[in-house]
């Protein structure tokens, strides 16, 4: 069950805090990694929110991401309407996408569910390559950013956009926590831990999951225009199975369940990928190294091994405390 405690606040803060200074501070390749890093943190924010919680490891996440791209870039692009109204229409979209597979995957668990969510990612992914009208495996380019210049922002200045993507993720983890800390996230996390049981009591537990992702699917179309307006482009590649998978790394490297961890390990990637490149084009075995050695230490990622810690801590020292008292009660008597 999801608990906002004083750990998980101070670790967001300092996280969102340490994005925006290092952008006020960084040049301009240094303001594309803090956009990437945003959101890489709400679509492992979205992941989370059903894998962690509720059970529901999925590989269309990347197709719902796309999703939430392509509907952007087709509605300012190629239509010219509105980037406030293409991006209500692009998250929406994601949203109902999300709730449909939730709704046709819910009937299934484990791998067949893993299956099924790649099966339908896959199908977007080759659909959309195949599409010449979407420009096929060119893509699309002209994407238009959103503009707030009625309240002073430029999007197109590098900083300033960098520092409205970290404003998005903040709000996508406000969200996020929010739903879990609610009686629909307690639900979620009861039907994880014994499904039969949440049906015996009579809850519609088919209709639970598929919400679940269909808000989760919301929130990665919202990462995905994000993702659309940095680069003023989109292709195909947003959609492939490759970019569920790396969702998937992220999130085992933050901390499966933890939402903190999610944001953590989004950033936590995008720098290692970075700095690691720069000394070998093998990053890779680098990445792979590290997630390999986060699980064989206790399987909770680098933010939930590091809360576990803490936690031990907590909970070592009234016991040492406690050990003390009864030793000066002993010294005192005798």
């Amino acid at each position: 069950m999801f608990h906002q405690t004083t750990i998980k606040t101070v670790t967001i803060l300092l996280l969102f805090i340490g994005m925006a200074i290092y952008t006020v501070f960084a040049g301009f390749y240094g303001r594309e990694l803090v956009i990437e890093a945003a959101y890489l943190v709400i679509l492992a924010i979205s992941l989370d929110m059903v894998a962690g919680y509720g059970g529901m490891v999925s590989l269309c996440h990347g197709a719902i991401f796309g999703i939430g791209a392509y509907v952007f870039a087709i509605l300012t692009g190629m239509m010219g309407i509105s980037p406030f109204i293409a991006l209500v229409a692009a998250i929406a979209a994601s949203g109902l996408f999300g709730l449909f597979v939730g709704a046709v995957t819910s009937r299934t668990s484990g791998i067949f569910f893993i299956m099924t969510t790649l099966a339908f990612g896959q199908m977007v992914y080759v659909y959309t390559f195949e599409n010449r009208a979407l420009g096929g495996d060119d893509g699309m380019s002209g994407v238009a950013r959103l503009d707030l210049s009625m309240i002073g922002i430029d999007t197109n200045d590098s900083l300033q956009f960098a520092l409205l993507a970290i404003v998005f993720a903040a709000l996508s983890y406000a969200v996020a926590a929010f739903i879990m800390r609610s009686g629909f996230g307690r639900t979620l996390v009861g039907i994880r831990s014994n499904e039969v049981r949440m049906r015996a009591l009579g809850l519609p537990v088919l209709r639970y999951k598929a919400f679940a992702f269909g808000i989760s699917g919301a929130l990665a179309g919202l990462a995905g225009t994000i993702a659309a307006q940095q680069t003023m482009f989109v292709s195909p590649e947003m959609m492939s199975w490759m970019m569920s998978g790396e969702a998937l790394v992220i999130v085992i490297l933050g901390g499966l369940g933890t939402l903190v961890g999610a944001a953590v390990g989004a950033v936590l990637f995008v720098f290692l990928q970075h700095e690691v490149s720069e000394v070998t084009r093998y990053w890779h075995i680098v990445v792979g190294l590290v997630l390999i050695l986060v699980v064989v230490l206790g399987n909770r990622g680098a933010y939930g091994q590091i809360e576990h810690l803490l936690e031990r801590r907590k909970k070592v020292a009234p016991k040492a405390s406690a050990l003390d008292v009864a030793a000066e009660k002993d010294a005192s008597h005798a």
